[in-house]
């Protein structure tokens, strides 16, 4: 009888916990993308060398950026800035590219783009077709990172150390309290 009702206890303390979780989770469901400005890095292949050149483009890429969209106070201002910034990023990109040995170059654009469901801290942003920084180096076939401009969820910090943090979030936080 007591294993009976010790089992029946533990069912009900988990089915409660599960309960509890599941109506006062964390994570923020963004439904719309027209509020989000995006970023994707594109390799020029999936090769071990070309991906680790990516991440590099993609820190400095980074820091180059973020004192550029840290003050914008609307998407269409950081569209605003990030497009007359395109020819520095690219520049930035095709820097780190022949430091580190690379012949091919890096293009930037501005343009719509499909991206997957994708889940940053506690905002989930839906699958959907999203405003984007979109930065091929080289050919651009291989894997890719991505993240998003503005709100600022990539792009925070100093100049030294890039530190990934989700302004929205922080905005969702303070509306909660």
């Amino acid at each position: 009888m007591k294993k009976i009702f010790a089992v029946g206890l533990l069912v009900a303390l988990i089915a409660g916990l599960t309960l509890f979780f599941a109506g006062n989770g964390t994570q923020e469901q963004a439904a719309d993308e027209n509020a989000y400005l995006r970023v994707h890095i594109r390799a020029n292949s999936n090769s071990e060398a070309d991906q680790a050149v990516k991440y590099k483009v993609r820190d400095r890429v980074v820091e180059f950026l973020t004192p550029t969209v840290a003050e914008c106070h609307s998407k269409e201002e950081a569209i605003q800035k990030i497009n007359a910034a395109l020819p520095q990023a690219a520049a930035v990109a095709d820097r780190v590219l022949r430091e580190n040995g690379y012949t091919y170059g890096a293009r930037a654009s501005l343009r719509k783009e499909e991206f997957p469901t994708r889940v940053y801290e506690d905002v989930t942003l839906a699958a959907g077709e999203y405003d984007a920084l979109i930065l091929e180096l080289g050919s651009g076939s291989g894997d890719n990172w991505w993240c998003v401009v503005y709100p600022p969820l990539c792009f925070a910090g100093g100049t030294q150390n890039v530190i990934y943090k989700s302004k929205i979030l922080e905005i969702i936080r303070n509306f909660k309290k």
